[in-house]
């Protein structure tokens, strides 16, 4: 078993552990921590001054509640100002520091001098003013609350109530209560489960730790449904969409649910930085149950590949669904979409990035080791770091006042399982602009993202005599070449690398890797001979099984002849870098007359590799050699990531809410084997839930075509995205773009 499989699947236990039993927290603490959001307190429709022995009077003479309405709808005022009108919800749910209304129907007109009311929020099963649980709003100036009340409107019996709560406040569901103040004590509305109220945090309010001052950024950030993923190689990347789905029914609750399971105490869930710091250990399950397993196998029976999933709805709801089962499978784009979903749906700005070329250092430094033997050929198994093809992670936008001034703005996040912090599967919130200046002392967990940039690919020769290793050549660019996001408002795609690192060479990375070595990061500082001869693979497109040359370039930069002794090799590999069968192995000696360039070519056969590919159709080319006149060591990488073929999604129909419409998925199988058991998954934010087919063969040469009626819920631009996926071909998608019209009004005159 390999590197990745033990990261999510370890060898159990002879014996299995036994957890042990939940006690008390009795004879520690005078009560147990408010953990869970679900639960509710009982409260009293009346609570007394003063000991009542014959119950209390009547209090008809006195204030009394007659309805309170929310303004829940969609089309009010509330969700339309707070932004969250796309929220299939039939609760209100509002953002936090930002004015919303309630109107209060009394028995008679609102006297303020006589009548004393306050709207009381509750949250959890112990409330208390002092944790932030309970909050009572006053409407008037004399007497108020941590949160802010005040009379807007008064017609007749009706009182309308502008209610701001603090940008501090809890981030959950609360509840609502009417209190009147009487003489005997105060009478409190009934337990109405409609008048529950969501509070989420507000990119749009300064005065909100994830204010985002762009309403562009905003929109994308916070709003947008769609998003794209970047996945292949630097030089050649692929992208495919996915549906976040935050909007959708279900998905707010799982995310609260999420933070239950964690057993969150609520006094800290308005916290952004603990939020989603408690969320990148739950995303995953290593440790925790969380939210999903992590599996790079390629074994995926008992649960759905990663390469299928087309968006992070289903995930969300079959974790709360199953009261907190995790959920299989997950690898890092879908741990940071997943992710992203969280973290939008909850009004935190944020976005999946692709690092391409990822370090994942085995030894804590800022060295990537590839060993060699004294001929130049790569010993595999001694070289035991992997550099990643991509990885995936999120960045939240949020201020830091827990850091130096200049250090909020965007922080890395990161859930899929690589390395431990503070004891848990977890990574981040680490400022990116602490890590692009060198500043990895500040939490959290800055120097993993340093080295992911950052790392320096150093070639090791074996001396078979002693066992040791001499540094022959170092890389410092192959590593952090480009870190990807999809651009603001469009489907184009921005490199942001310039925010992790400054540019290679400059005085400023050198600065910048000094200061990473005073906080405890090491790098190959030996001194190596100025190199003459050079090697080169250049990057090519290839399609999935097709033969190939691979064209092997070399340089002599010097006035003498140079003869090289090369290597020239080519692994399957995962997307993490690890070798899974060698299909390529030539050995070629190159005689360069002085200045000259020179092409080797290897035909690669389709038929070598096409069943040997795993999900990612990745190969790894590495030529390595020695230049026999000076003793030299060459070294030249490339990933080639082979094309899919692409499903086919078209559309027809009416363009219109609530119109029926159909669409159709076609594939046609261009190879020469069977495609058996195939699923093909279909979804579009706002327009059709997820869909799904399964054909048990398709032949070759045959084609499959599904077909699928489905009517919008509502208007603006979408997608429908599919996905096709079986043992022997993964990463298959296809996507259709829609702008979808408001419904027609189909209302006649008399």
């Amino acid at each position: 078993m390999d590197d990745q499989e033990t990261r999510e699947n370890p060898t159990p236990a002879a014996t299995p552990a036994v957890r042990p039993k939940r006690v008390s927290y009795h004879g520690r603490t005078a009560g147990a921590k408010a953990l869970s959001n679900k639960e509710e307190v009982k409260v009293e429709e009346f609570e007394p001054f003063m000991l009542l022995p014959r119950g209390p009077p009547p209090l008809t003479e006195f204030l009394d509640i007659h309805d309170v309405d929310v303004l829940k709808q969609p089309q009010e005022i509330n969700k339309q100002q707070h932004h969250t009108h796309l929220y299939s919800s039939d609760f209100l749910i509002v953002r936090r520091a930002q004015e919303f209304q309630i109107k209060i129907t009394f028995n008679r007109p609102y006297k303020p001098a006589e009548d004393k009311f306050a709207v009381l929020f509750f949250i959890g099963p112990s409330p208390q003013y002092s944790k932030g649980t309970y909050i009572p709003v006053f409407p008037t100036e004399d007497r108020q609350s941590i949160w802010r009340g005040r009379i807007i409107e008064t017609n007749d019996n009706v009182v309308t109530m502008g209610i701001t709560a603090s940008p501090e406040c809890i981030v959950g569901k609360y509840m609502i209560y009417i209190g009147v103040e009487t003489p005997y004590g105060v009478r409190r509305t009934k337990r109405n489960p409609s008048t529950d109220i969501y509070i989420l945090f507000n990119p749009w309010s300064a005065a909100d730790p994830v204010f985002l001052d762009d309403d562009k950024e905003r929109e994308e950030y916070v709003m947008n449904e769609l998003g794209i993923i970047y996945h292949g190689s630097y030089d050649d990347v692929s992208e495919r969409a996915w549906n976040f789905g935050q909007f959708e029914y279900g998905v707010l609750d799982a995310c609260l649910f999420i933070l239950d399971k964690a057993e969150m105490p609520l006094s800290n869930r308005g916290d952004v930085i603990k939020v989603t710091r408690i969320a990148s250990a739950m995303l995953n399950s290593r440790d925790d149950d969380g939210v999903l397993v992590g599996n790079w196998s390629g074994d995926y029976t008992h649960g759905v590949p990663p390469t299928s999933w087309t968006g992070s709805v289903e995930i969300f709801l079959d974790y709360a669904g199953s009261k907190g089962q995790p959920v299989g499978y997950a690898q890092c784009w879908v741990y940071a979409a997943v992710f992203n979903t969280f973290l939008r749906c909850l009004g935190i700005p944020s976005r999946v990035v692709t690092n391409f070329f990822s370090a994942h250092d085995n030894d804590g430094n800022l060295k990537m080791d590839v060993i060699l033997d004294e001929n130049g050929k790569v010993d595999r198994d001694r070289t035991k770091d992997s550099i990643w093809n991509y990885h995936c992670w999120n960045e939240c936008y949020m201020a830091r006042p827990d850091l130096p001034p200049g250090f909020g703005g965007w922080q890395v996040v990161d859930a899929t399982p690589q390395e431990t912090s503070d004891g848990m599967y977890r990574c981040g919130p680490a400022s990116v602009n602490a890590i692009k200046h060198g500043q990895i002392c500040y939490p959290f967990d800055a120097p993993f993202v340093f080295a992911e940039v950052n790392s320096d690919v150093v070639f090791y020769r074996r001396r078979i005599v002693d066992g040791t290793y001499e540094p022959v050549r170092v890389n410092t660019s192959h590593v952090g070449r480009m870190v990807l996001t999809k651009n603001v408002l469009n489907d184009g795609r921005q490199d942001i690398i310039s925010q992790y690192k400054f540019p290679e060479g400059s005085p400023e990375e050198r600065r910048v890797l000094e200061k990473a070595e005073e906080f405890g990061c090491q790098r190959e500082k030996a001194s190596l001979p100025e190199d003459d001869v050079d090697v080169e693979i250049p990057s090519q497109e290839v399609l999935v099984g097709d033969t190939f040359d691979l064209i092997v370039q070399f340089n002599n930069r010097s006035d003498k002849r140079r003869t090289v002794n090369a290597y020239i090799t080519g692994s399957v590999v995962y997307y993490t870098g690890v070798s899974r069968a060698e299909v390529v192995f030539k050995t070629q000696k190159v005689k360069l007359e002085p200045l000259q360039g020179k092409e080797e070519k290897v035909v690669v056969h389709g038929e070598d590799y096409i069943h040997k590919l795993v999900e990612q159709g990745s190969i790894h080319f590495i030529t390595t050699g020695k230049v026999k006149e000076t003793g030299q060591i060459i070294t030249a990488m490339k990933v080639i990531t082979m094309r899919n073929p692409k499903l086919i999604v078209k559309v027809t129909g009416s363009p219109r809410v609530s119109e029926e419409m159909l669409v159709s998925v076609e594939f046609t199988n261009p190879f020469k084997f069977n495609l058996e058991n195939v699923v093909l998954r279909m979804e579009g934010p706002g327009i059709m839930p997820l869909k799904r087919h399964e054909s048990s063969l398709i032949s070759p040469g045959k084609t499959l075509i599904w077909t699928e009626a489905f009517r919008p819920q509502r208007a603006g631009s979408t997608r429908l995205m599919a996905s096709l996926d079986c043992a022997a071909l993964r990463h298959v998608y296809g996507e259709a773009e829609l702008i979808i019209q408001p419904e027609s009004d189909t209302r006649v005159g008399s």
